[in-house]
């Protein structure tokens, strides 16, 4: 895949020929129609697609622009869009012979759902999350230890997405047998493309939904991006439709002012992360940076090489919402819709929110809800100075 000055494989030369090999065996299987019929019939039977396109009354009507659809990620098996990727990466470990899958998380969204798989498929699962990250999501660890995963605990750094990434790669390189099953659309190729190959569903979905439901194309399209993996999967199918706006919408933390932020876009600094050229969050001598958000999701101080590629093209515009923003976009879905929806997801309602009057009443803007928020309540909890949207 060409994304430009981006992306690439800018690792050792022992993982380079892993990842080759992996390549090699994607790119034979992604054209191979009985992996691909088996893929799809776990997406159906098993995560139980295609996930609903949900008119968003109440919202929009709060909102008092454009007809909010929300698409439902959070109804999928497991809670979130990481499993449809999941299922099509273990395929892939199985038909390559691999006994030993390992994974990073930071929401713990990821890690139960390769968790869930690898249980599925009885091979062994070993899950890398940030310390930090574990105590904010400790609901998530707990159903990734029912599920029979091993959870290494990562304590250097800052204790989040980052760290577990880097725990990660290092157990790869020392480790022949395993395969790394990376949950967002970074790191080296083939990742990225592996990533947004399994996650294209989404937008898939999305357009043929939307078409019998409006019988029109959106205006417009929303999704948070913390690597960007349930981003790509909305945006691929729309890319080509010159007429749909696309946004992505990162974590602006305490504000892009601040410095405690997740938004590697703003940085506009270009730099090697996790063995891929993309946007990173640097200090002036080019040393990566910590990132920050509320949600563990978007806590990642770079972004995938695609959604940089679309970015310097302006294809997609990037965005931010701060975590006050987020919060109460959080709560007041839940008021008005009845949804509890993931912090990470809710970036993007509240971003929904603030351009829904851009367009007219008659149009359509599509939010994907890329998780649900039961994970996040002890995190809200704590957070309960922040109020509802007036």
């Amino acid at each position: 895949m060409n994304y430009g000055e981006f992306g690439g494989q800018y690792v050792p030369q022992e993982l380079k020929r892993k990842l080759n090999e992996i390549e090699k065996e994607f790119n034979k299987l992604s054209k191979d129609e009985s992996f691909n019929k088996e893929y799809l019939y776990y997406l159906k039977q098993y995560i139980g697609r295609p996930s609903p396109l949900y008119f968003a009354e109440n919202l929009t009507k709060y909102a008092g622009g454009a007809k909010i659809y929300l698409k439902r990620e959070d109804l999928n098996y497991t809670g979130a869009h990481k499993i449809n990727n999941a299922i099509g990466q273990v395929l892939l470990a199985k038909r390559m012979n691999k006994t030993h899958i390992i994974a990073e998380t930071g929401a713990g969204q990821h890690g139960v759902a390769t968790a869930t798989v690898c249980s599925l498929f009885n091979i062994k699962c070993t899950i890398f999350m940030g310390a930090q990250d574990i105590k904010r999501q400790r609901v998530n660890v707990e159903k990734m230890k029912l599920l029979g995963a091993d959870i290494v605990e990562v304590t250097r750094g800052k204790g989040t997405l980052k760290e577990a990434v880097d725990e990660a790669f290092e157990y790869l390189v020392k480790n022949k047998e395993i395969f790394y099953l990376i949950g967002s659309c970074v790191g080296p190729s083939p990742y990225p493309e592996m990533v947004k190959y399994f996650q294209k569903i989404i937008g898939e979905e999305t357009k043929k939904q939307i078409l019998e439901q409006e019988t029109k194309l959106p205006k417009a399209i929303i999704a948070c991006v913390g690597g960007g993996s349930n981003s790509i999967g909305l945006f691929t199918d729309f890319l080509k439709e010159k007429n749909v706006d696309i946004y992505g919408v990162e974590g602006a933390g305490k504000g892009v002012k601040t410095g405690k932020h997740a938004s590697a876009i703003h940085n506009n600094k270009v730099g090697i992360l996790h063995g891929m050229k993309t946007y990173t969050m640097q200090d002036e001598q080019g040393n990566i940076q910590d990132a920050y958000s509320i949600s563990a999701g978007l806590d990642y101080p770079g972004i995938g090489p695609e959604h940089a590629y679309l970015n310097s093209i302006g294809r997609v515009k990037y965005d931010s919402i701060t975590d006050e923003e987020a919060v109460n976009a959080f709560k007041l879905l839940c008021k008005l819709e009845g949804i509890i929806p993931a912090l990470e997801s809710s970036h993007a309602i509240a971003y929904a929110i603030k351009i829904a009057k851009k367009y007219k009443k008659e149009d359509a803007i599509i939010v994907n809800l890329s998780g649900r928020g039961d994970k996040d309540i002890d995190t809200i909890l704590k957070e309960s100075s922040y109020e509802c949207i007036k």
